[in-house]
């Protein structure tokens, strides 16, 4: 028997138009749900922009949404963005907006309904946070950035 999914409940906030489509994964094997732009947008190259989804999201208690950029944007625009992956907490019922920025040499136009961003749910672990006055040794012990040769 198959252990039953986690649910994702999804609210249409802000419409800009005619509901747009439900995230949804494009294949079997996806991991991510496309995420959309509720409205048309310009993205000079250097700017950034924070794009409104339409959607309000209910992610499942311990559980975060990760918000991914898609690589084929990435790849024939230049676009991203800023804060990847950006963090949708469970608890959070706003609006899911999207910070996308145009690292490319073109102008990018982007019309309503257009996959942005890529919504992956993911399971988190909370933590005791604890002072301590030590900590355990590690092999790398305070070794830094490049530290690992690699």
């Amino acid at each position: 028997m198959t252990p039953a999914l986690p649910v994702l409940r999804i609210r249409r906030v802000g419409q800009r138009g005619p509901p747009l489509d439900l995230p949804r994964y494009e294949t079997p094997g996806a991991a991510g749900l496309d995420l959309r732009a509720d409205e048309d947008f310009a993205l000079a190259p250097g700017e950034r922009r924070l794009v409104p989804t339409g959607l309000s999201l209910e992610i499942p208690a311990g559980h975060e949404g990760q918000v991914r950029p898609r690589s084929g944007l990435a790849a024939r625009h230049g676009v991203g963005l800023v804060n990847a992956p950006g963090t949708i907490d469970s608890d959070y019922r706003g609006e899911v907006m999207v910070i996308l920025v145009n690292h490319g040499r073109e102008p990018f136009q982007a019309r309503r309904g257009d996959r942005i961003a890529q919504l992956v749910i993911a399971p988190v672990v909370q933590v005791e946070v604890r002072a301590a006055e030590e900590l355990a040794a590690s092999d790398r012990g305070q070794g830094g950035f490049g530290s690992t040769g690699r």
